[in-house]
């Protein structure tokens, strides 16, 4: 039986691709893997370099841009590992990463999914886990105390940035750009919501396996480093950060509706009518004192 299957959904970066792909193959220490990935039709020759140098990987070459649940969801439908890690493409993996994340699931046999410790180009710490958003932290967000004061306890619990992730932990979500999952769970529950496009295609998922009775752990024992956002920057739609507002508002009401209820959404919209009357109002402050310190 294959121990791991490995899904990378692909765009136009190929190089990245590349990168990712040989550290897996250099990092695999002996465990029966396969490697999927799906690529949505990139136009960066990536599809080419993939059957040149990496004939064992099993190429999906999607026609058109299915995006990252759809994608997903395809190679997991043809997987037959134990365990599916799905993988961003902008992620190197590093040394006994795999190894140690397959024997943390065998060692706990509670753990629906497992999330490794982040890292960024410069190895800094890259933090990974969060609690599921509620309309409390919603509100955090829109009165920007997150940002103000992400160490607090309060203010930070939903990105847990006041936490330095060096310990194993039982959290509520773990970012997609690396995440183990029983292959088990998958079939039971299903794969990916496909009517997510974009940020809380993860968050969905992690919330479905906590309520299937699954617990999500995190450990700092397996390091991976990820280049974070080199390939969702490659999306036309989001070089505004308009279209990109309203595509992460939209991922975001949908999760609220379906889990937790529609009511929810309206208030969500008042929160974020008054975070704009927030952000115009410092703007206009900024603009009368600018005005007048000027002669």
């Amino acid at each position: 039986m294959t121990d791991l299957s490995i899904i990378i959904v692909n765009w136009n970066v190929k190089k990245l691709l590349e990168a990712s792909l040989t550290s897996i193959f250099a990092n695999k220490d002996g465990l029966n893997i396969e490697v999927f990935v799906s690529d949505n039709a990139s136009s960066d020759g990536s599809q080419a370099m993939v059957t040149e140098k990496f004939p064992q990987v099993k190429l999906i070459a999607n026609k058109e841009n299915l995006g990252f649940t759809k994608a997903n969801n395809l190679a997991i439908e043809q997987s037959q590992g134990k365990y599916v890690l799905i993988l961003n493409p902008d992620t190197e993996v590093l040394p006994g990463a795999l190894t140690t994340m397959v024997k943390f699931m065998e060692e706990h046999a509670d753990c629906g999914a497992l999330g490794p410790r982040l890292l960024n180009a410069d190895q800094s710490l890259q933090h990974s886990c969060r609690t599921f958003p509620t309309l409390e932290t919603q509100l955090y967000t829109t009165l920007f105390l997150d940002g103000l004061l992400p160490k607090n306890r309060l203010f930070g619990k939903h990105m847990m940035t006041w936490w330095q992730h060096d310990d194993v932990r039982d959290v509520d979500q773990i970012m997609g750009a690396a995440m183990l999952i029983r292959k088990e769970i998958l079939e039971k529950i299903g794969a990916f919501d496909e009517n997510i496009i974009f940020w809380y295609d993860e968050v969905d998922l992690c919330y479905r396996i906590k309520k299937a009775g699954w617990k999500i752990f995190f450990t700092p024992q397996a390091q991976i480093v990820h280049y974070q956002g080199k390939s969702f920057k490659q999306w036309k739609d989001l070089k505004t950060s308009l279209r990109g507002a309203y595509l992460w508002r939209k991922s975001r009401n949908y999760f609220f509706r379906k889990h937790y209820g529609k009511w929810q959404v309206p208030v969500l919209m008042i929160m974020d009518l008054a975070q704009f009357a927030i952000i115009f109002w410092l703007l206009y402050f900024i603009v009368k004192l600018m005005g007048s310190l000027l002669p």
